[in-house]
């Protein structure tokens, strides 16, 4: 079994940072394509950032040159550094593996950026 682990939401005003957490059990995390992906009352999820196994990125559009996906394969642990934050940014954020014809989703973690 994967489980994930998010943390590292909280409330920050506009312009501010936070960086998450996706802490992974039960498998080899390094073969996995990691995504975050965040979900606002009444929207659609979308995904935000992802990260291959290999190391590529790419990232909605909205978030370039703001957020950076990274991913530390010998700690089982991937993040969502997240700068310059908006209102807009405001939403429950997801950590997602994928691969091996699997999906393994992470409880999720709120971010609230309001002044």
């Amino acid at each position: 079994q994967v489980q994930l682990v998010e943390s590292g939401g909280g409330l920050v005003q506009p312009g501010g940072s936070l960086r998450l957490s996706c802490a992974a059990s039960g498998s080899i995390f390094s073969i996995y394509d990691m995504g975050w992906y965040r979900q606002a009352p009444g929207k659609q999820r979308e995904l935000v950032a992802i990260i291959t196994s290999g190391g590529s990125r790419n990232y909605v559009d909205s978030v370039k040159g703001r957020f950076t996906i990274s991913r530390d394969n010998a700690k089982n642990t991937g993040y969502l550094q997240m700068n310059s934050l908006k209102p807009e940014d405001t939403a429950v954020y997801y950590c997602r593996l994928s691969g091996r014809g699997s999906n393994y989703w992470g409880q999720g973690t709120q971010v609230t950026v309001s002044s």
